[in-house]
């Protein structure tokens, strides 16, 4: 029976993550399977894998062909370099003690660089973070200048429309005040008339000796 080594999709749309299985090549490819191996989640940075070595190496000495992005991940975990130095003993190139320490060699090398990676990430996610922090602190402080600046420049506004509103209250006032001159005018006015009247009585006065002269005349007659 021809199988595979292949990945079964699970997860949502939009964020998937595989299981790592073995199957027949007929089967579907979410269908069912003979045994399960591993875990690829590619939404993490690095992608995490977990992968049973010994059950890899024992399908691929049975036979089982791996898909393209199987076989990639197997390369990543060092399966296929260690399936390779198993061929070596086998063919007696070198000793089973030696194939184990030249994989330990090449484990603890790219488990190093792996963690290189995984620090180098956290660094720059850090530098990211911060860089939006300070950024973002950037800009509400610029928003709260504009919002003082903003107010002052009403409050300013609010104070010039006051002292225009105030303006026309005092001509206002004035024009009230205005018309009470005449008042006083025409309590003045009956003092200049009351000139003539004395001036008649003082004629009369004048004339009454001339009326009696002429009655004296008349007698004499």
């Amino acid at each position: 029976m021809p199988t595979k080594i292949r990945l079964q999709r699970h997860g949502k749309k939009g964020k998937p993550f595989y299981h790592v299985v073995i199957a027949d090549s007929r089967a579907p490819r979410d269908g069912k399977y003979i045994e399960r191996i591993g875990v690829y989640d590619p939404n993490t940075n690095p992608a995490t894998i977990d992968v049973n070595t010994e059950k890899a190496l024992t399908w691929l000495q049975k036979g089982a062909v791996p898909t393209d992005t199987v076989n990639a991940i197997l390369k990543y975990r060092g399966v296929i370099y260690k399936n390779h130095l198993l061929k070596g003993v086998a063919k007696g190139a070198l000793t089973e003690a030696e194939a184990d320490k030249k994989f330990e060699a090449w484990l603890k090398e790219k488990e190093s660089k792996i963690q290189n990676k995984r620090d180098k990430i956290s660094s720059d996610n850090t530098a990211d973070s911060k860089k939006k922090m300070d950024a973002e602190t950037e800009v509400n402080e610029k928003r709260a200048n504009e919002i003082a600046a903003r107010r002052i420049k009403e409050s300013e506004a609010a104070q010039i429309e006051a002292g225009e509103n105030a303006a026309p209250a005092e001509e206002v006032k004035v024009e009230l005040e205005a018309p009470q001159a005449p008042v006083e005018e025409a309590k003045e006015a009956p003092k200049t008339e009351e000139a003539p009247k004395e001036e008649a009585k003082e004629a009369a006065k004048e004339e009454t000796p001339k009326a009696e002269a002429k009655e004296e005349a008349k007698g004499d007659k």
